[in-house]
């Protein structure tokens, strides 16, 4: 019988063929080989940092695509579910394209333009309210020379922003193509981590030791429903907050609505924080129309606060996170405060992952006090099933004072 009839089990009346030869390496050289293929990965993410943004997008996507798939799934099949879910995102891309994006463009030449104008009337706005407090001797300066003062500074910062903002135009479209690339690799790779889920929770539960494969299968599915949630709610939140922020804006004559209600919905990444963030540029420009229009600006951010805080936040985190608004409000501070915006951003997300391991782990990890190894005629205790080591029944049989 040849060697090619041993392996696929033809010879000998198709016996099974034997398995692969081990090949024996020791713990050091394993060792070796993963810190070994960690630092290849590590190096090229540093060299293509691309493929790091298209995969954590691609997941990301994934996730909040998870949630409208589920729910077409109860009326279609899954492959036409994720269909569905993308060509809604696709019209959703397509209709802000047309009609958002050329107006958000256009606000924010013209708010380059019109900011030492908003500074002006803001200054004399303040001024204008600072004059009873110097005549009562409570300023310590004029109230001119200290709006003179804030008014530099605000104009210096605008013109500075003005002219990275107008720099980074031309970096923007040269690195379109770039852009492109990058969107369809997040597109690509979401669509592909929705199709085969299955495999990759497979491969994922396959991988993990025989005895945990329940544990590793729980913990896989706690990791997907809680981003996803996440996600999911966040997706909302901002959206809603951009939405009634524009709106209310908009009639009350505050310029610059659609562009404001974006800048909104940007700092609401930021739990409790981003409200007030958002609130500031709408608060300055109202100010430049008249002290009333930003009274009601303030007021109408006020309840958006509220909104965020007390009604969409909770439920986001009380559904994904389930943790103490205050641990959650720490934790975007030390985020931001160790990694600056990135981190805050990426703090709550950070979070929901600790939280499902710290679930997962808290319901698994047992502290037991080993067994006691006690020496009689040359033989060591055994434990048994029920942890009782035959050290104790030793001692008691051979009467051993204790």
């Amino acid at each position: 019988m040849s060697s090619v009839e041993a392996r696929d089990g033809s010879g000998q009346g198709g016996k099974k063929a034997p398995g692969p030869t081990p090949i024996w390496i020791s713990r050091t050289t394993r060792t070796a080989l993963i810190i070994g293929a960690i630092l290849l990965l590590l190096f090229i993410v540093w060299m293509v940092p691309d493929a790091l943004i298209m995969t954590i997008g691609g997941i990301t996507l994934a996730l909040i695509l998870a949630f409208p798939v589920r729910l077409f799934q109860r009326f279609m099949p899954r492959g036409l579910a994720i269909l569905c879910s993308f060509l809604l995102l696709l019209a959703l891309m397509f209709i802000a394209g047309a009609t958002i994006i050329p107006v958000i463009m256009s606000q924010v030449g013209s708010l380059i333009n019109a900011i030492p104008g908003f500074v002006s009337r803001a200054a004399n706005t303040l001024n204008e309210a600072l004059a009873p407090l110097e005549e009562r001797g409570i300023l310590t300066s004029s109230p001119q020379e200290m709006l003179n003062s804030v008014s530099d500074d605000l104009v210096n910062i605008a013109q500075n922003v003005a002219q990275q903002v107008l720099g980074g135009t031309l970096s923007i479209l040269s690195g379109t193509i770039g852009l492109a690339i990058t969107l369809f690799g997040i597109i690509f790779i979401s669509a592909y981590l929705l199709i085969d889920t299955r495999r990759i929770k497979a491969a994922f539960v396959l991988a993990s030791p025989r005895g945990y494969r329940r544990d590793f299968y729980d913990l896989w599915s706690s990791f997907g429903y809680s981003l996803s949630r996440y996600l999911a709610g966040l997706a909302l939140s901002i959206s809603v907050q951009g939405f009634i922020s524009g709106l209310a804006l908009f009639f009350l004559g505050v310029p610059y609505a659609v562009l404001l209600g974006c800048w909104v919905a940007l700092t609401a990444v930021l739990p409790y924080i981003g409200a007030w963030l958002g609130a500031i540029p709408a608060v300055l420009i109202a100010l430049s129309i008249s002290p009333t229009t930003a009274i009601l600006t303030a007021i109408l951010f006020f309840a958006i606060q509220q909104l965020e805080g007390n009604f969409l936040t909770p439920r986001i985190q009380s559904e994904a996170l389930g943790v103490h608004p205050i641990i959650v409000f720490l934790t975007v501070i030390i985020g931001g405060g160790m990694f600056g915006i990135v981190g805050a951003i990426f703090a709550v997300p950070a979070l929901a992952v600790f939280r499902v391991l710290f679930d997962f782990f808290r319901a698994r990890l047992r502290t037991a006090s080993p067994p006691v190894r006690v020496e009689v005629q040359g033989q060591l205790p055994i434990a048994d099933a029920k942890g009782n080591d035959s050290a104790s029944r030793t001692k008691t049989r051979l009467n051993v004072p204790s």
